[in-house]
């Protein structure tokens, strides 16, 4: 009784977290729109920094997570598998080129920072959250193996709900860079076909293979990505429920 106990307030202690992550992203997300309007650039709006990135996917999903913890459960699955997965990925490739972090202004720069190193933090929140919050019991299922398949199941359900997710995400974003015209200001998730790749290692491969090839290529490879992440938590998940086991 005294473990479980202490597994609901952790839970709890978690999803309280992410519902305040949720809240600050949010604000402080409005805070460095109006300061690029109105500070940076004199009253007019700069579509590049559309908030619509990978990297801003976490908020959105965050304020829906109080929501689908009500009324859609399986969806909040899905929404937990992708913070500590996309989200977590998101959050540590941006740290291979800062470029991207640094703005005019000192204060920009700093919640840039603190915005990506958040996501990490989310991300690892979540994924202590899967795994600590439902451990598998041998006093639940007579045979530990068909648990282990049953629980596997329901994490793979859960990724690919996840990547539904990002490839909803990435569709939106397709749309967003198509209606509003073929311009170098607006570049939602990096894959606009109008304007070359600007992602490290990526860019390298437009001249080779060309622009559209390589944001294709540029998505998968970021499935492949967090299909890696999720595999290395459920690595970890397997080894505790195992200790817990013996």
């Amino acid at each position: 009784m005294q473990i479980s106990f202490s597994r609901d307030n952790f839970s709890c202690a978690i999803r309280r977290f992410l519902h305040l992550c949720g809240l600050l992203m949010a604000a402080s997300e409005l805070w460095k729109q109006w300061i690029l309007t109105f500070v940076v650039n004199g009253g007019n709006y700069d579509w590049w920094y559309f908030p619509f990135q990978l990297c801003s996917t976490p908020m959105y999903l965050l304020l829906l997570l109080p929501l689908c913890e009500k009324f859609f459960p399986k969806f909040q699955n899905c929404i937990l598998t992708f913070l500590s997965t996309y989200g977590l990925l998101g959050g540590l490739a941006v740290f291979i080129d800062t470029t991207g972090l640094h703005y005019p202004l000192p204060a920009l720069t700093i919640h840039a920072y603190t915005w990506h190193v958040l996501m990490i933090v989310i991300g690892l929140s979540v994924a202590a959250l899967l795994a600590f919050a439902a451990p598998i019991s041998r006093r639940i299922f007579s045979d530990h193996r068909t648990c282990l398949k049953s629980h596997k199941r329901l994490k793979r359900r859960a990724f690919w709900g996840g990547t539904g997710i990002y490839l909803f995400c990435c569709l939106v974003a397709f749309s967003i860079n198509t209606f509003l015209g073929s311009t170098d200001s607006i570049n939602m998730f990096y894959i606009n076909p109008d304007i070359p790749m600007v992602q490290v290692v990526f860019r390298d491969l437009v001249p080779y293979i060309g622009n559209v090839p390589t944001i294709f290529l540029y998505i998968g490879t970021t499935i492949l990505g967090a299909w890696l992440v999720h595999g290395f938590w459920q690595l970890m998940f397997l080894l505790e429920n195992k200790t817990i086991n013996k």
